[in-house]
């Protein structure tokens, strides 16, 4: 018994640390597609360029694989859904809802050119959280507050027609972005109370720094990038 316990750990820990590795990789190279935390305005603000939409096809095909490898490995081993994230502004959660927010936005009307990729995205992203709430049995709740109330549905609008996207407000555009929501918003409110892990926002309240500009032995850095990135955001072509 005393060996075959061993063997046990031997064969079940590199597994989860593989599985762990490879679910991280793709949530840091987020951080400077969609801010630290991530969310769905910096998302789409970051890609809006000519070149920066062909990145959006990529990424949200990108995130689509993570997604399904990203359901494997945590029906295979619900353990590391329990496992946290090197920085505590982001997760595994934060950036599955910011790529299900990204995916309903462009659904719902944001034009550009990777509608069919936002839908293949987005349902997969949405079968994983329901699975993982099956997994832990979790029942899906009503949101405690509203994440995209009307003054944040407006800024969000300004953000994105700001940086060239257009976006539809007519049609049943609302509508559509409120029957796409209701589909995962429960899930992913509940999986945040279970975990307790917050859940991005749509809109950051104020200008963040990324977790890549940010360091704890240089703190006059912070300034300097932040006038970095007021003089490279016209372009965006770094992104």
């Amino acid at each position: 018994m005393g060996f075959g316990f061993l063997a046990l750990l031997f064969s079940y820990l590199p597994a989860l640390n593989q599985s762990f590795a490879r679910r991280e990789a793709n949530i840091l190279l987020l951080d400077a597609r969609a801010g630290s935390p991530p969310c769905a305005a910096e998302m789409l603000r970051r890609h809006s360029n000519e070149h920066g939409r062909e990145a959006l096809q990529r990424l949200l095909e990108e995130w689509e694989h993570w997604t399904a490898e990203f359901l494997e490995g945590h029906l295979s081993y619900p353990v590391l859904a329990y496992f946290r994230s090197q920085h505590d502004n982001v997760s595994w959660l934060s950036s599955l809802t910011a790529v299900l927010d990204t995916c309903a936005l462009i659904i719902a009307g944001v034009e550009c050119s990777c509608e069919r990729q936002a839908r293949l995205t987005f349902a997969v992203a949405r079968h994983a959280v329901v699975d993982l709430c099956l997994v832990f049995q979790i029942a899906p709740q009503e949101p405690s507050y509203d994440r995209l109330p009307d003054e944040t549905r407006t800024k969000l609008r300004a953000i994105l027609a700001e940086a060239g996207l257009k976006v539809q407000t007519e049609g049943g555009a609302d509508v559509k972005l409120t029957e796409l929501r209701n589909m995962y918003e429960p899930y992913v409110h509940a999986l945040a109370a279970f975990f307790y892990i917050n859940l991005p926002p749509w809109v950051h309240e104020s200008e963040k720094l990324d977790n890549w500009q940010t360091s704890a032995w240089e703190p006059r850095v912070k300034a300097s990038l932040r006038r970095w990135r007021k003089i490279s955001a016209p372009k965006r072509d770094h992104w």
